[in-house]
């Protein structure tokens, strides 16, 4: 076992660049980091890295060794799998990646009954609003919402997810309610946008007569973490566009109202995505069937929630 480790720590380091990275990402310390990989080229009898005070590239040997230590690591996954399918006990660690909200609200709180039924499976769950790298990351399950942007990747869609533009009755009294889209960029409403380095949304889709139409709204706060907008909405501070099971309990609850319904925005697929070298890992499998049952039904919870309220 200390040599796999051993050698998923330089594999880490390889594809991240960075000792204290790669410990970040295996949970570890970088002095760890840098002590794994000096034991792996002791026992290979070769410098894998070359390492000055700012930089670590690999060597000849390290490019090299990574293409083997890659089918060393696929080879274990693979017989882990093939034990999992004989003893119907799927086992190791599960590496699960989400967006904030859909991670908070949909995933994180049934982790725990996932492992209490499925006790031979760790899981590692890393929530972020931004562009996860599924591949270089080394994680065997990502949840995304929108399109699919990289054809490596095997898509299972799990719902479509209907979304609402929504501002509190503080916002609305002092700026109006806003009836579509166009009144959105001429009556130049707050618009609260999620955005980070290498986003490509600037423009909100919305359903028009004529089908979709995108709007080039503005506003004067922006943030790359999807709650803090919410909190800036229930502050009063603009309009916010949001999968309706994000803020299903607030416009329940009357904190948040529709706005500019004669457009709402279009609905966008919630997926699980799959490295191929991953699709026979049965724990990716028995993950995936868990949640997406779950998901479907917050979905169907929320989706009545807006149903119910006035026209």
């Amino acid at each position: 076992m200390a040599y796999l480790s051993n050698v998923r720590m330089f594999v880490r380091v390889y594809e991240l660049g960075s000792m204290s990275a790669a410990a970040r990402d295996q949970r570890t310390s970088p002095a760890v980091a840098s002590a794994r990989v000096a034991e792996l080229e002791k026992h290979l009898g070769v410098r894998l890295f070359n390492r000055t005070t700012r930089s670590l590239q690999p060597t000849s040997n390290g490019q090299l060794f990574y293409d083997g230590a890659l089918k060393i690591l696929d080879a274990v996954t693979e017989a882990e799998a093939a034990l999992s399918h004989a003893t119907a006990k799927p086992r190791g660690t599960l590496f699960v990646a989400a967006p904030l909200g859909i991670g908070r609200r949909l995933i994180a709180p049934h982790v725990p009954q996932f492992k209490d039924e499925n006790p031979e499976i760790e899981l590692r769950l890393r929530l972020s609003d931004r562009s996860i790298d599924v591949t270089a990351e080394g994680l065997d399950l990502a949840f995304h919402l929108g399109r699919l942007e990289d054809s490596t990747l095997k898509m299972r869609v799990i719902a479509e997810c209907p979304r609402i533009l929504s501002a509190s009755p503080e916002y609305i009294a002092k700026r109006g309610m806003p009836m579509d889209g166009a009144a959105l960029v001429q009556d130049k409403h707050d618009c609260l946008n999620l955005r980070f380095p290498g986003a490509r949304e600037f423009q909100w889709s919305l359903q028009g007569p004529e089908g979709p139409q995108r709007y080039k709204i503005t506003g004067p706060f922006e943030s790359d973490d999807g709650d803090v907008l919410t909190g800036w909405a229930l502050d009063g501070r603009g309009i916010i566009l949001k999968p309706i099971f994000e803020v299903a309990d607030h416009l329940a609850s009357g904190a948040l109202c529709p706005v500019a319904t004669a457009t709402p925005p279009m609905p966008v697929a919630l997926a699980a995505l799959t490295p191929h070298r991953r699709l026979r890992d049965p724990k990716v499998a028995l993950f995936t069937d868990f949640i997406a049952t779950r998901i479907k039904a917050a979905l169907k919870a929320a989706e009545q929630t807006l149903s119910q309220l006035p026209r």
